[in-house]
């Protein structure tokens, strides 16, 4: 569906149709609203690149238009054991006006909506952008911080019951971190050469704006890179610890086998139907069971002085 909106005395405001210097809020648009952006002279390959989730980031400029895809992070709800993903934006620059376009609701754009996010305006195109990038850059770093907040949950469950659930968890996570990484590096290249190529017209406090993005997005490139090696080397010590585990337990299983032995072997000669030594006196069982007794605990104390135990 298509939204419009347009800042008035500092507030943003919906509308009910398009206006110069508005915002054209796309989100999950339908062919309806294809039609409609492209009425309004946007590329409908942009469009359909800006709802295709394995897009990069990437800009171009054809004419007046500028047309850019940056990744941004969103928490998939319905996604609980890889929440963490990212998804391409697709914001065309007109020389009147901003439009977003993406496939899923985002936190960021909410952001924009609920009036969390100061010192933007739809009449400052090159600003609004810059404030989109910021924001999303924020929300890595936010996202990055959860992320580690649950593998140290997960480590400290783990230290308790080395279990496969979690680290099927520590799994999840780094897949969400390889995504992170993927679209972060993406965005520094694109950011970069946005940067390079001069298209944006941007005022002195701007470029700084710009030059704070492309750090913090190095920032959250190197937290996700910590990040995903810190995982990789707890999964890699867990998996030998559980591993190590299945030995002890084998082990034990295979001394208490071996000291069984005796008493199923006696058993198993006396269960004989042939003459054996001691079968016509009364106590023939209790000698029976003494011996085989004594001898499995001398057999099981031979075990413990050979460290078999340890």
């Amino acid at each position: 569906m298509l939204k419009y909106f347009i800042t008035e005395k500092d507030n943003l405001k919906e509308i009910d149709k398009y206006v110069p210097k508005c915002w054209i809020c796309s989100v999950k648009p339908d062919e309806k609203d294809i039609e409609e952006l492209k009425n309004l002279g946007i590329d409908e390959d942009f469009i359909y690149d800006a709802l295709d989730p394995e897009e990069r980031a990437r800009f171009e400029q054809d004419e007046d238009l500028i047309y850019i895809i940056t990744k941004i992070p969103f928490f998939d709800k319905n996604d609980l054991e890889v929440p963490f993903k990212t998804l391409p934006v697709g914001i065309a620059i007109t020389p009147e006006s901003i439009i977003t376009i993406t496939d899923h609701e985002s936190e960021i754009f909410n952001d924009f909506l609920s009036k969390k996010v100061r010192d933007f305006s739809t009449k400052k195109r090159f600003r609004f952008l810059l404030r989109i990038f910021d924001r999303g850059t924020l929300y890595y770093l936010r996202y990055l911080k959860d992320i580690r907040k649950r593998s140290n949950d997960i480590e400290a469950e783990l230290h308790r019951s080395t279990r496969n659930k979690e680290l099927i968890a520590m799994l999840n996570l780094e897949k969400s971190l390889v995504y992170f990484t993927t679209s972060l590096r993406s965005n520094e290249l694109m950011f970069e050469k946005l940067k390079r190529a001069n298209i944006l017209t941007l005022y002195e406090e701007d470029e700084d704006l710009f030059e704070d993005i492309i750090i913090e997005n190095r920032q959250a490139i190197e937290m996700a890179r910590i990040y995903n090696d810190i995982l990789s080397g707890m999964m890699d010590a867990f998996a030998s610890v559980i591993s190590n585990n299945l030995n002890v337990v084998m082990k034990i299983l295979t001394i208490v086998t071996l000291v069984l032995q005796i008493p199923m072997l006696t058993a198993s000669i006396y269960g004989m139907n042939i003459a054996l030594p001691l079968q016509q006196s009364p106590h023939a069982f209790y000698i029976t069971m003494g011996i085989s007794a004594i001898t499995a605990a001398i057999f099981g104390f031979a075990l413990f002085r050979i460290r078999w135990f340890k």
